[in-house]
């Protein structure tokens, strides 16, 4: 008999599940996000509060409750709270959201708007977030379940919503996909090096640390040093992989070239950052 799944199994060490493209957060009032480029298109959904929100579509917009909006990968975007804020963030990668014949028609027939405004969240959609926030608040969810919970955000949206409300996630996302800085985002996890990453583009390294130094406003292998810091303190922090998947994970040829590369760094080796982390939480709980 193959296994099925059981009430008292623990369902974030599931081989079916994967990191969570829907969060819920709530922010305090005076949280202020400050400025940065988005690594991943998201659909923020505001559930109560009020949030200033300033960004090339949303230049100081304020987002009421009952409203959301996208912003695509590569754009810069901030917010304050300006009350205590419940929001539900959808993350991805693909512009998933619309058949290609809508999207295509929305691209070609419906003008993009001339002053982009927060949509209202409609009957329907406001049922799909309340069942979202009652069963999905873990780090990591079934692969099946969250497909299908795609599926039916893109259903709400085709279904309750005109082209011409669509038209202000469908322009973004357009524009920003076929940018330079959404192939960076897309792909710099993917490769090791500098090398990798220009003939991954087609680019010679030359031109590629040329444009990226142009678009980024720093170089490209200090960027991607940043990025893999950044990612090796989050697997330590938050997932269960062991200390050597998170080496050779990262590229490293061996266990102690990881611990001396952490130790320069971090201050300390990854099994001393993790048992921080572990510390920490302890403390907080």
């Amino acid at each position: 008999m193959s296994p099925t799944c059981q009430g008292d199994w623990d369902c974030q060490r599931c081989p079916k599940a994967v990191d969570n493209a829907i969060t819920h957060i709530i922010y305090k009032r005076g949280f202020h996000q400050t400025a940065r480029k988005c690594e991943e298109n998201f659909i923020l959904f505001l559930l109560k509060g009020e949030l200033l929100v300033n960004s090339l579509e949303y230049a100081g917009t304020m987002l009421n409750a009952g409203e959301f909006l996208l912003q695509a990968i590569g754009s810069k975007f901030e917010f304050l709270a300006m009350s205590e804020a419940e929001c539900i963030y959808y993350h991805f990668t693909q512009p998933e959201l619309f058949c290609n014949f809508r999207f295509d028609h929305i691209m070609n027939k419906v003008p993009s708007p001339l002053i982009y405004s927060p949509l209202k969240i409609t009957e329907e959609l406001q049922y799909f977030l309340e069942g979202t926030r009652s069963y999905l608040g873990e780090p990591k969810v079934c692969r099946e379940l969250l497909t299908l919970k795609r599926k039916e955000l893109a259903f709400i949206l085709g279904h309750y919503y005109s082209d011409y409300d669509l038209a202000s996630l469908v322009h973004p996302l357009s524009k920003y996909t076929s940018s330079f800085e959404y192939f960076i985002l897309q792909n710099h996890k993917k490769v090791k090096t500098v090398e990798e990453l220009a003939h991954l583009g087609g680019y010679t390294v030359s031109t590629l640390r040329r444009i990226f130094t142009n678009v980024f406003h720093e170089p490209v292998y200090e960027w991607m040093q940043a990025r893999r810091k950044e990612g090796i303190l989050d697997d330590l922090a938050n997932s269960d992989y062991s200390i050597s998947e998170i080496c050779f994970k990262y590229g490293f040829e061996s266990l102690p070239h990881f611990s001396n590369f952490c130790k320069k760094s971090f201050g300390v080796s990854p099994r001393n950052l993790r048992q921080q982390n572990v510390l920490g939480d302890a403390q907080t709980a």
